[in-house]
């Protein structure tokens, strides 16, 4: 495709998922507060509601966004362009967003139980498996490169899109947090698809990350809506759809890194007889005070950091803190990668 044409294209659906996004949610919030549909603020005092299930409108606009892409180029150029890989990708976004609203639908603690989760999550890697997407040679962390054959998009592919969904969802509970993520996860596996030459992940990052700055327009503190279940499951599938689709599962996993640090302290406080929540202890000033002795999320560690540095925590502090780490991890991972 000639450079030009490739410019305007990505444009456009870029700027349509933008678009998509920032009406969508904007029409969203005034509906759910009309049909009750809100849910508590946990890092404010006062009770301050707040429209849920926001994130469905950007895995549907990212959606849209791919599949306008592929059209502009099919209808002007004459040709199909990564048609196999976006039709997947478009699928594996709106189920798992959907099964993420669900959850959201059914209610905070009240929706699918855990195992529910995982045996639906579990076929949301289908449209992937069916194309055979990725490569069965993986270059691992530590490790180096394996062959794993049919177990590759049999077993590998689900269990990537599960973990990472899941995993996603672990480090949440804060005005922007899950947007922002979101947002620096995808710039930097657009950075690294570039690179290599992967242009089909290069693009859908690019209109993720469209969709995301769109997002944050309501969701920024003070949010007037969360993103839910239905963007975390969303975003992390996807995330994991691009690794696959892109092979390039040593750079996603560094990435990743703050989210297996996630998943450690997790774990460390079902030793220690916790099933951690990730939100601070609001007071009236407006600062947060860490909701648990020990260390048991990023969360509470971006407290703890905030408290020592400014002697207060503040809850766009904590986005801040988790944020600026992630970048660090993304730098550590493009260099990594590289030397690889």
């Amino acid at each position: 495709m000639d450079e030009q044409y490739f410019l305007l294209y990505i444009t456009i659906a870029v700027l349509a998922s933008f678009l998509a996004t920032l009406y969508t949610v904007r029409w969203w919030i005034r509906k759910a507060y009309i049909l009750g549909f809100t849910g508590r603020d946990m890092n404010k005092v006062g009770g301050v509601e707040v429209a849920e299930a926001g994130g469905v409108w950007v895995s549907l606009s990212v959606a849209f966004g791919i599949l306008l892409y592929m059209a502009l180029v099919k209808y002007t150029r004459g040709y199909g362009v990564f048609e196999e890989e976006y039709m997947a990708l478009a699928l594996l976004l709106f189920l798992s967003s959907f099964l993420g609203f669900l959850d959201d639908l059914l209610g905070w603690k009240k929706g699918l139980r855990a195992i529910y989760r995982v045996m639906l999550m579990a076929p949301l890697s289908i449209p992937l498996m069916v194309i055979k997407a990725g490569y069965t040679r993986m270059a691992l962390p530590l490790i180096g490169v394996v062959d794993f054959g049919l177990a590759y998009p049999l077993v590998l592919v689900p269990l990537g899109i599960l973990g990472a969904a899941n995993a996603f969802n672990m480090v949440a509970g804060y005005n922007g947090l899950e947007a922002l993520q979101g947002l620096v996860l995808m710039l930097f596996t657009a950075i690294f698809s570039w690179f290599i030459g992967q242009y089909s992940v290069f693009v859908a990052s690019l209109i993720m990350m469209s969709s995301l700055l769109a997002f944050l327009r309501y969701n920024w503190y003070p949010a007037k809506v969360f993103p839910g279940n239905a963007l975390t499951y969303g975003l992390g599938a996807y995330y994991a759809s691009l690794v696959i689709l892109g092979n390039f599962e040593r750079f996603g996993i560094l990435l990743f890194t703050l989210y297996f640090v996630e998943l450690a302290l997790f774990i460390r406080g079902l030793v220690h007889g916790v099933y951690k929540e990730n939100y601070g202890i609001p007071k009236n000033d407006g600062s947060l005070e860490p909701p648990y002795e020990h260390v048991y999320s990023i969360t509470h560690l971006a407290i703890k950091i905030q408290k020592a540095i400014r002697g207060r925590a503040t809850e766009k502090g904590v986005v801040y803190t988790i944020v600026s780490i992630q970048v660090l991890v993304g730098i550590a991972a493009l260099f990594l990668a590289r030397l690889s």
